[in-house]
Parts: structure tokens; C-alpha cells; sequence
């Protein structure tokens, strides 16, 4: 069982590709974006302002995703200060595939930013997990390197079918940074999602309530299928990822159910039997309890 990928679905994470900039010169370009913002760097170099920290210089194959509505500048030099991204340009480029063109020189600096939002009710999440700044730089991972040349030569020469493929370049862009990322930080991740990564019973243990959500699974049986003591499984699955077990399995069965009632025209006693409840007015007051409204109403508004 994949959790991240199930997570990763479940929680609707969908990449949009943003501008394709050219800078030179002087130039700097705020950014304010509702979603995460990664931007690839695919040739020259520039620099991250963020207000309270020190700026962070980025090379041709750096890599950087900057969390959700967290102002910061791309810039030429570490003092300059830009004003915000024109929007209207942004989005004649998006439709004509042309750079924006920024600074006082011709451009010897491309750098490709892509956009990344999700259901923000869903309760387990990979991107609200993540620090305000990942930093991959280039030569940390061949698989990032080798998505973030294969971007900047789809862009810089579009073929036939270049929309298919960068539609699938920006999924695999996020994947390839968590990859290259996520093992050197292995103890920060402690008590978030992410801790599982450094704990095998617990990701194990991940994995069982992934593969069969409805299961009646209780720490002891969570404990058996791990091949641990129920005293073990009760002591590191909270220190991994910050929940107990039975919290993570309501969590998750929650998350199911929302998604169910969004996207499919399954009844609510199906959806309730499908993440192991056998009534439906327990269900309603679970779900009621976890996202402030029954599912009936949920999946209407959800739809409206």
C-alpha cells in the first residue's frame, strides 16, 4: 500500500503550471500565492527573500517550494525588493506558453514556478506538513534534476503534445522534491505525518489501515499485523506522527468519506459501511464531529 500516493489523493493536492520567467540585470518579482509555490530554477541563478529570514541564493537546478500565502521575492540579488507578480501578464503568458519577461537586461535567468493547492478539509495532509521553505538543490537527487532539465526543455521547446506532458512533469515535480527532501530530514518529521518515514512498525502500521480502512482495527490488532507488542505499536505510533492509532483511523475514515461524498453519488449507508461503520446514524455523528456538518449537507455544499 502506497500511503503517500493515497494521501496525496484523498486530500485532491493538483498542480497548476504558474509563469515562465526570463530575468536580467536588476529585477525582483513579489510573490503571494493562495497556494504552495515551487519554482524550479532551469538556468542562472537568483535569490529567496523572505521578511525575517535570510535570503537564500539558488543556482541553474535548485529547487525550492515555499508553503501556502508566505509572501517572498525572487530577485537578482539579495537586497533588491520587487513589486507583486502582474497578474494579468501571468495569465496572457499561461495562455500564449511565452516567458515574462523581468529586469533591465535580456533574461540569462529561467525559472519555472508552479502552483500546488488541495481539499483544505481534509484533515491529513502532506502539503500542510511540509516548513514554510523547501530547499532542494541541485545534484541532491538525479530524479529531481532529471524533471526539472526535462520541464525546462518541454517549455523552452514545445513538441507535439507539451500540454500532456507538463501536465505530468508538474505532478512528478512534487513527488521527485519529497523524494529528494524528505530522508535528509528524517528526525525533523518527528510527530508530524512525515514521522512514519523514520519508524518501519508505524509505517507498517500506516499501511494496514490504508489497505483496509473498514477493518475493525484496534491498537491490539494494529500490533499483531505489525508483528509488535500492543505496548510498542501504542508508544510509537503518537511519537512518530502525533496521533494514536484510533485517532489516525477515525481521521482517515473521515477523510474517505469526505472525498466519497464529493466525488461519487454512493448513499451515505454504503460510504458508512465502505470506512467500517455498521450505523449510519453513528457515522453521521462521527462525521458531523470531524467536519461540522452531516454528510448530506457536506456533499451539498461541496457540490454547490
Amino acid at each position: 500500500m502506497d500511503v503517500v500516493t493515497d494521501v496525496l489523493e484523498v486530500s485532491g493536492v493538483r498542480g497548476s503550471l504558474g509563469a515562465r520567467m526570463e530575468a536580467g540585470g536588476d529585477w525582483a518579482v513579489a510573490v503571494d500565492e493562495a497556494g504552495a509555490a515551487l519554482h524550479a530554477v532551469t538556468a542562472g541563478g537568483a535569490w529567496l527573500i523572505r521578511p525575517g529570514h535570510p535570503p537564500v541564493q539558488l543556482a541553474a537546478g535548485d529547487v525550492v517550494l515555499v508553503a501556502a500565502r508566505v509572501p517572498h521575492t525572487l530577485a537578482g540579488s539579495p537586497d533588491a525588493r520587487g513589486d507583486g507578480c502582474d497578474r494579468a501578464a501571468t495569465a496572457r503568458a499561461q495562455r500564449t506558453g511565452e516567458a515574462i519577461r523581468v529586469g533591465t537586461e535580456p533574461g540569462d535567468v529561467r525559472i519555472v514556478t508552479i502552483q500546488y493547492d488541495c481539499d483544505h478539509t481534509v484533515r491529513t495532509q502532506l502539503l500542510f506538513a511540509l516548513p514554510d521553505l523547501v530547499h532542494v538543490r541541485a545534484g541532491s537527487g538525479a530524479e529531481c534534476d532529471d524533471t526539472v532539465r526535462m520541464l525546462g526543455r518541454e517549455l523552452a521547446h514545445p513538441r507535439i503534445a507539451t500540454t500532456a506532458v507538463l501536465n505530468s512533469l508538474v505532478d512528478i515535480m512534487l513527488i521527485q522534491l519529497l523524494r529528494a527532501w524528505l530522508p535528509t530530514r528524517a528526525a525533523a518529521h518527528r510527530g508530524t505525518w512525515f514521522g512514519m518515514l523514520g519508524d518501519p512498525v508505524v509505517r507498517s502500521a500506516l499501511e494496514h489501515i490504508h489497505a483496509d480502512p473498514a477493518r475493525d482495527w484496534t491498537t491490539g490488532t494494529l500490533a499483531a499485523a505489525t508483528a509488535v507488542s500492543r505496548a510498542t505499536l501504542g508508544r510509537r505510533f503518537p511519537a512518530a506522527i502525533g496521533q494514536s492509532p484510533g485517532t489516525y483511523l477515525t481521521q482517515w475514515r473521515m477523510d474517505l468519506a469526505a472525498a466519497r461524498l464529493h466525488a461519487t453519488d454512493q448513499s451515505v449507508e454504503s460510504i458508512a459501511a465502505a470506512v467500517g461503520y455498521h450505523s449510519v446514524p453513528a457515522f453521521s455523528r462521527a462525521f458531523t464531529r470531524a467536519h461540522g456538518t452531516p454528510p448530506g449537507r457536506y456533499r451539498a455544499a461541496a457540490r454547490a
